[in-house]
């Protein structure tokens, strides 16, 4: 029997040819939810899902009795249960790796943009506003030298750590995470406590994942131990973020500037001040947003969901308990 394939997002037709050769493959209408009343009769036969953005459910998974993986086309897997996905023996598998460099780019063009204040005086020049040399009150900050503090030091914590390291000769402080011994020699980079970290350094950027131990990790009291001069930059998940305590240390002078790719409620509401605010430079989410590194995160997806199917184990695989 022939086994079929639920798609929904972005593929493209080669990688939607290539699973066509082995499965049944049904693509879902771009605004068509997975458990949409025209789905069910999809989901009651589907052994695959492949997709990005994927909400899943323990309601949708029991109309989906013969499931056997998941595989999103993202690093993170926020709205889908992976211990009742376990429960099940149904496989989640993600796309970490080849997003890597591409998201650090991301990260650290924010810090650039937010210490040399590049949109703000971007938009000024655009406005006709340049008439004579530019004075104090426009200079920005300079980056090389200054200490960069890393909260979470994964894949993507620590591409940004060599950006800054090796390329602007940034002093590197980490913390949430376990000890990195041979970065520690390769960056020179330290581990410390958190409120060490936000009390000496000039940047911090945050890329833990969003967890329950995680969700609001940066609020007030954490705003309140950086320097008035500091930088705050999130490519990690809205939610690590109290984003009413962020607003009010912006407003406040207690922060100098934030880069923020990431939002507690995306797309960011059209009532939150944060895009029109001089000292932010707000991006809509685009930390892997590159024809290169799309393509191959779907193309990861593809593979995974491939060799699921096919009885191997995938490449990038969650849930290990559910590789049977």
């Amino acid at each position: 029997m022939q086994k079929r394939l639920m798609v929904q997002g972005r593929l493209s037709d080669a990688q939607l040819g290539e699973l066509s050769d082995l499965f049944k493959v049904d693509v879902l209408a771009k605004t068509s939810a997975l458990d949409a009343p025209e789905n069910r009769a999809l989901l009651a036969e589907a052994h695959g899902i492949i997709g990005s953005g994927l909400a899943i459910t323990p309601q949708l998974l029991d109309a989906a009795p013969n499931l056997e993986v998941i595989a999103t086309v993202s690093v993170g897997y926020d709205n889908i249960p992976v211990d009742e996905l376990t429960k099940r023996g149904i496989m989640l598998c993600n796309t970490p790796d080849v997003l890597t460099e591409t998201t650090a780019d991301t990260g650290f063009a924010l810090i650039m943009a937010t210490a040399r204040r590049v949109v703000e005086l971007a938009e000024w020049v655009k406005a006709g506003e340049w008439q004579a040399s530019i004075g104090p009150a426009s200079f920005g900050s300079d980056v090389h030298g200054k200490t960069l503090g890393m909260v979470g030091f994964g894949r993507i914590g620590q591409a940004v750590a060599r950006r800054g390291a090796l390329g602007f000769g940034m002093p590197v402080l980490y913390s949430n995470a376990s000890p990195k011994p041979a970065l520690e020699r390769e960056l020179g980079a330290k581990r410390c406590e958190l409120n060490q970290l936000l009390a000496e350094a000039d940047f911090v950027c945050v890329t833990v994942p969003l967890t329950a131990e995680t969700e609001h990790l940066i609020g007030a009291k954490e705003f309140a131990q950086m320097k008035p001069t500091g930088i705050f930059i999130n490519i990690a998940r809205g939610k690590v973020v109290d984003e009413a305590a962020l607003i009010h240390a912006l407003e406040s002078g207690a922060i100098q500037a934030a880069g923020l790719d990431v939002f507690e409620q995306e797309p960011l509401a059209t009532s939150s001040p944060l895009p029109t605010m001089a000292n932010v430079v707000a991006l809509p989410h685009i930390g892997s947003a590159t024809h290169e590194t799309r393509d191959a995160m779907a193309q990861r997806a593809v593979d995974n969901i491939r060799m699921a199917l096919q009885g191997e184990r995938p490449i990038s695989l969650v849930n290990q308990e559910a590789y049977q």
